[in-house]
């Protein structure tokens, strides 16, 4: 949600303009403004239960704090974030950082404690081998090594790896392990002594060192002002965040940038891993490259950034994205239904040429920040009150649905799921939910203790982490 007094605008006005429809050439009107077609509840989707007892923020309420992202090994979840303290049973277990746990019941919390000074980001892994894990973030030691911002760490000691290089120039947001490299994001400019590749590197597992699997020249940031004279305030090229296809051969990435691979590229781009060096792919869209003038692609120049994150569909057919942006820059409040693709989920095809929206569904004004998909459901979760709500912001306009925190949406159309007695799927607080993971057993959600946020699916108690399991029978 957006403070009105932020913007300057009186939610009385914003009743009073609530029936205004103001189009765009050459903009179909989304699939969200439109009646759609409906299921009951889906088939191959998780509960809408969370199981109780996995591991929680203690300082909700208190301060903010977040699980910035979960990621599966062998039977252990790693969880990592900005946190100290986290509870499970009316145990209390301090934890800089970075914790594991048990991925099955009871979910126990391991000894493993690597005490990070500082935030990380993100975690990950050599393939199968989980011997070790690879941290990003904004740092300076793990334990009592000096550690700068990335780091190998043992995960049954704790010890950093002497082996792998420490230094990045700035922090780390985004890392993924794939085909025996470890691809590297984030606003450094130089990584173990390499200043080669800026913002995106690819390193090896085992030195630290660029090991040349990447070359992508990624350059720029937003900077445009709109018709009040209004100017973007970021001034930082970032690789954030970025999702491996099942296949294993494309990588989408998202980040602040327009050029990449010597392409204009802004907000995300796919990469071809199959070549050595990865190559870009001709995926992109004018929905958001700003090539054609009619569409509205620019948020508020407060949220100029807002593909925060994306996911393949299971058969990689398909990419869905998450975006946070308020309003289109040149559609101001008032103008409906809603264009654009700010604070909405859509879908794309993953054809690797310019391609427009299948389907867009929005929030009215409320960001989503993570999304999944499996067979059955398409995934979203930020800090959302409504969905199908393009008629509406900060408030719900005709026909909006209410339904805060995660929402499931039908793949084909991006509706919002229902169930027999027509009430959403799926239900939790509108803490920002920062990722979210599916793995064979169902789909674990991190989030912040925004709000003050301890509800999941139904429960309470579930503030950070929540899962939510495939059913059984």
């Amino acid at each position: 949600m957006r403070s009105l007094s932020r913007w300057k605008i009186r939610r009385g006005a914003l009743a009073a303009v609530g029936a205004l429809a103001v189009s765009v050439a050459g903009y179909a009107a989304p699939a969200g403004a439109a009646p759609v077609s409906r299921t009951s509840e889906p088939t191959g989707s998780v509960s809408s239960s969370s199981v109780e007892g996995t591991p929680a923020l203690v300082e909700a309420g208190t301060k903010q704090e977040k699980i910035r992202q979960l990621v599966q090994c062998g039977g252990t979840m790693y969880a990592v974030g900005f946190f100290s303290e986290i509870g499970q049973d009316g145990t209390t277990y301090l934890r800089n950082n970075v914790f594991s746990f048990s991925a099955t019941a009871p979910f126990a919390v391991t000894a493993w404690n690597p005490d990070v000074s500082g935030r990380v980001n993100s975690i990950a892994f050599n393939g199968s081998d989980c011997s070790d894990a690879y941290i990003g973030g904004k740092f300076t030691s793990v334990g009592s090594t000096p550690a700068e911002n990335i780091a190998e760490v043992d995960t049954t000691t704790g010890a950093v790896v002497p082996a792998f290089g420490t230094d990045a120039t700035g922090s780390v947001d985004t890392l993924l392990g794939v085909k025996g490299h470890l691809l590297v994001g984030g606003q450094f400019t130089r990584i173990n002594g390499s200043r080669t590749d800026p913002y995106m590197a690819s390193v090896s597992p085992v030195t630290g060192q660029d090991d040349g699997f990447l070359h992508l020249s990624i350059s720029g940031h937003y900077h445009y002002c709109d018709s009040t004279g209004a100017c973007t305030t970021n001034t930082l090229t970032d690789i954030n965040n970025q999702q491996l296809s099942h296949g294993g051969t494309l990588d989408l990435v998202e980040g602040d940038f327009t050029s990449v691979g010597g392409l204009p590229r802004q907000q995300i781009f796919m990469l071809n891993l199959a070549t050595d060096p990865a190559t870009v792919t001709g995926w992109t869209s004018p929905e958001w490259d700003g090539s054609n003038p009619s569409y509205p692609y620019q948020c508020v120049v407060v949220e100029a950034y807002y593909i925060r994150s994306a996911a393949w569909s299971p058969n990689d057919s398909t990419v869905y994205i998450a975006t946070t942006g308020y309003h289109p820059w040149n559609l101001p409040v008032g103008s409906y239904p809603r264009s654009g693709l700010c604070d909405a989920a859509a879908a794309f095809p993953a054809t690797q040429t310019s391609v427009t929206h299948l389907w867009v569904e929005y929030t009215g004004c409320d960001s989503y920040y993570s999304v999944a998909a499996d067979d059955g459901t398409v995934y979203v979760a930020g800090h959302p009150r409504w969905a199908e709500n393009p008629n509406g912001c900060n408030y719900a306009g005709p026909g909006a649905i209410s339904d805060p925190g995660l929402q499931g949406l039908n793949p084909s159309n991006g509706s919002l799921e229902l169930t027999s007695a027509g009430k959403p799927v799926y239900r939790m607080a509108r803490a920002n939910a920062d990722d979210m993971l599916i793995t064979s057993a169902g789909l674990w959600i991190a989030s912040s203790n925004r709000y003050g946020a301890q509800k999941c699916a139904h429960n309470d108690g579930h503030s950070g982490i929540c899962f939510l399991p495939y059913p059984t029978s």
